[in-house]
């Protein structure tokens, strides 16, 4: 039987090394190579869906990959996809590196410049161990190999804006609608979900931060089953903890989460350091959150071109949510978006905290009467996002709350006062 090899290799020059020698090794069959750490995952989810036995037996990491370095992308790989064999090459070839390559989940490391003689001894070494893998599951696959679930961010163009409830209210919104989901509090220092919800907890996101192989028993351990029905993982009681969780341990949580979950809503709070600035790179959606005031908006650009200078993300891959909004403010959405230079959601949420003051004092958020304009708004921003499941019948003309939601919001802001 061949053994299917894809390479994941950003540069040219490399590509066409390395799938030169990928031809000529015996009984090999190279699939077209990917070129970066998202296209690679994306391919893996895709034939993963469609059948465990369509997964390649070995992938081969170049170390230049990138957005996501590669050891990253190795544990990544390595955690969704445990039946999948890794290789990396690399120009670095001492034990240190070696030692670190195997910790993240990688079978092998091959040192550049390449041999034909050391590639092919190593491909066979690993796929004969990704054959002897599939044979112990018997054609089946662990929960973290499947295609994987929905992340969005929610971070705030300022502190106040009502980002951690906009986060909340989404995942309220997907959790209903029968999507299983998560809900993540990345506001390290001053993360509120937990009063919001009125929750005690023990375990906290820091006490994932040192696990190197997160389990589903691991991470079943730390979350907190909400009577919603969401899986909350909380900001640690103990600010300080927070600088525990570093971007490399984000990349392992968010990873886990998303392999478990449908959906995974993070709430970044407003002050974004390298593990928010992980979970925004690795998101599907990242939202920002402003209400049309001078100070937020202008806190939003800054974000936004914050995040491009970073590469963390560019301006048209953000989407600015407009909160407390009203028919009579000079900031309207349309002047949002040509301020930030990124798109705006289709539903802004309008201005009412009368509604709101008494779950938010009580910390029972979740029983936000189904009559609250913001509620309807918040939820109508989850079909938009397509976080909400459609309805039964949907395929037929119905649509979801959420849809019903995000369609009659777009029509009130269209047809104006």
């Amino acid at each position: 039987m061949p053994t299917r090899i894809l390479p994941a290799v950003g540069d040219a020059d490399a590509v066409r090394s390395i799938t030169t020698l990928l031809s000529q090794l015996p009984d090999a069959e190279p699939v077209a190579p990917v070129v970066d750490s998202t296209q690679l995952v994306d391919t893996l989810a895709r034939l993963a869906a469609e059948s465990f036995d369509e997964l390649p037996e070995v992938v081969i990491v170049h170390e230049r990959i990138g957005p996501v370095p590669a050891l990253e992308l190795i544990r990544e790989v390595a955690l969704r996809f445990p039946a999948v064999g890794v290789i990396l090459v690399s120009s670095d070839a001492s034990p240190g590196l070696f030692q670190a390559a195997m910790d993240y989940g990688a079978r092998g490391l091959v040192a550049l410049p390449l041999s034909y003689e050391e590639l092919a001894i190593r491909v066979q070494a690993v796929a004969q161990w990704s054959v002897g893998v599939r044979r112990h599951l018997g054609g089946t696959v662990d929960v973290f190999t499947g295609v994987g679930g929905t992340v969005v961010t929610v971070s705030g163009a300022k502190g106040g804006v009502g980002t951690t409830l906009t986060a909340i209210q989404l995942a309220l919104a997907a959790q209903a609608s029968g999507r299983s989901t998560a809900l993540v509090d990345l506001d390290l220092q001053t993360g509120d979900i937990a009063s919001f919800l009125d929750v005690q907890f023990r375990r906290s996101v820091a006490d994932l931060a040192t696990i190197t192989d997160i389990s589903p028993r691991v991470l079943a351990d730390a979350v907190f089953r909400h009577d919603t029905g969401l899986a909350l993982l909380l900001a640690p009681g103990e600010g300080e903890r927070g600088e525990e969780v570093t971007d490399r341990a984000v990349r392992q949580i968010v990873s886990a989460l998303r392999s478990r979950y449908e959906v995974v809503v993070i709430d970044c709070g407003a002050q974004i350091g390298g593990a928010g600035a992980a979970a925004v790179e690795m998101a599907d959606t990242a939202l920002l959150v402003t209400t049309p005031d001078v100070i937020a908006v202008r806190g939003a650009k800054r974000t936004v071109r914050m995040w491009d200078r970073l590469q963390i993300r560019k301006a048209e891959e953000t989407t600015v949510v407009v909160n407390r909004h009203t028919r009579g403010t000079e900031i309207q959405p349309s002047l949002v978006r040509k301020i930030t230079g990124t798109p705006v959601a289709g539903v802004a949420i309008p201005a009412n905290f009368k509604e709101l003051q008494s779950v938010v004092d009580a910390g029972r958020v979740h029983e936000l009467d189904n009559k609250s304009v913001v509620k309807q708004a918040m939820w109508g921003l989850a079909g938009e996002l397509g976080l909400v499941k459609p309805a039964e019948g949907a395929h037929k003309g119905g649509r979801s709350r959420g849809d019903r939601a995000a369609v009659g919001f777009r029509r009130r802001k269209e047809l104006g006062p």
